[in-house]
This record gives structure tokens, sequence and C-alpha cells, in this order.
């Protein structure tokens, strides 16, 4: 029975892993859609996804190579296998979007050599990674055998200037969709309380207008009573 309840719920984690990994591709697939996603395909050996990223002009600047987890504890021998398999695939970058990241990290972070992420922070994290590919080879183009392009990007990428300033980015767009769903909540409010409003003024002269003509009957034109033009007419 317990063999049959393991088997179970490694079946379960292992379809909701897939499940996430196919998100991943669909989202990488929506932001760059000049660039190239590839699915490593079941049974063979490799990561998940390999993100080929391209310029405006089509030409390729790098590739980055993710492995998607969703697992109750985080693996460091993940970051080996990536490393490994990404010798394979020739990735420039490489990266874990895990739904458990490791003990004592509370958010995305570079760990010997890898970015690692949970699957709300893989956006903010591909799109710089992505422009940061691009700008990297615009360089290495621009001085070609002045450098090596591989050294220039790991240090670039490994550099404190570059983490401050993505961390910088990505406190700033959680700065901003909390200062949003706070003017969104507010509004919110704000709607309701005239929708309150105007039920009452309507209420109130709907009753009026019934009065008038209970009271006046025949006498006076009809009056219509006030309806979804929030109008009064006479007829």
């Amino acid at each position: 029975m317990n063999d049959m309840k393991r088997r179970i719920e490694q079946g379960s984690m292992q379809l909701q892993g897939e499940v996430q990994e196919l998100a991943l591709e669909e989202l990488l697939r929506e932001l760059f859609v000049t660039d190239l996603i590839e699915e490593v395909g079941k049974g063979v050996k490799g990561a998940d996804v390999i993100h080929s990223v391209r310029d405006r002009f089509g030409k390729e600047c790098g590739k980055i190579l993710y492995e998607s987890k969703r697992t109750k504890h985080f693996n460091h021998d993940w970051i080996t296998k990536l490393k490994h398999d990404s010798v394979l695939v020739k990735a420039d970058l490489l990266v874990i979007v895990s739904e458990t990241l490791p003990e004592g990290m509370d958010k995305l972070d570079l760990v010997e050599g890898v970015w690692i992420c949970g699957f709300y922070d893989v956006k903010m994290l591909a799109i710089i990674l992505r422009e940061s590919l691009i700008k990297i080879n615009q360089a290495y183009t621009a001085q070609a055998n002045k450098g090596d392009k591989m050294q220039m990007l790991y240090d670039y990428l490994t550099s404190t200037e570059f983490i401050l300033q993505f961390r910088a980015i990505t406190e700033g767009f959680v700065s901003l969709k909390e200062s949003y769903e706070k003017e969104k909540n507010a509004m919110q409010r704000i709607w309701k309380e005239r929708e309150k409003q105007l039920d009452r003024i309507l209420l109130n002269t709907n009753e009026f207008i019934g009065s008038i003509q209970g009271i006046a009957g025949s006498s006076i034109p009809d009056l219509n009573q006030i309806g979804g033009d929030n109008s009064l007419l006479l007829e």
C-alpha cells in the first residue's frame, strides 16, 4: 500500500512538473516571438528548454538553458547536471526554475554560475538575461579580436554591478506592482461608494415620480421613471 501511494505521489509530481515546463515554454514563446524556443524531448539527455536569443536582424546572440523543477525539496545536484548539459548545447547562461528554492535563499540569485528562481520571477529574469546577451554580443562584434566573448559574458553577469542593477530592477517591479494594486483597490472602493449613492438617488427620484403620478393622476403628462439612460423624460 505504501509503495503504491509513493508511486501515485511521484506520478502526480511528475505531471505537475510537466505542466510547469509547458507553461515555461509558452511564456518564453509569447515574450520573444523572434527567438527560437526549443523543447528538449522526453527521454533525451539534457535540460528542458533551450532558448536561442536573436537580435532584431535575426542573428543568434547566445543560448539560455532552462531546467524546470517542481518538487518539495531543492536538489543541489541539479546545478551540476545543468552545467554538464550546457556543454552539450553550448549554452551561455543557465537557469533553474524551481518551486522550492535552496535552503537559506528567499529570492532569485546566482548560485555557482547558475541562476535560480521561482516561476513568478522567471519573466523578469529572462528579459534581463536576453537583453544582456544581445548587448554583450553587440559589444563583442564592435570590438572583434579584443577579448573573449565567454570571459566578457561571465565577468559581466557575475559582477557586483550587474547583480545590484538586477536587484534594483526587480525591486522596482515589485514596488510598482504594489502601488498599482493599492491604487486599484482604492478606486474600486470609490466606485462602489458612488454606485451606492447613485442607486439611492435613483430610488428616491423614482419614488418621488410615483408619488406625483399617484396624486395628480391623468391631469399631468406621464413621467418616465429614471432608467438605464439616467435621464428624466417627459412624454
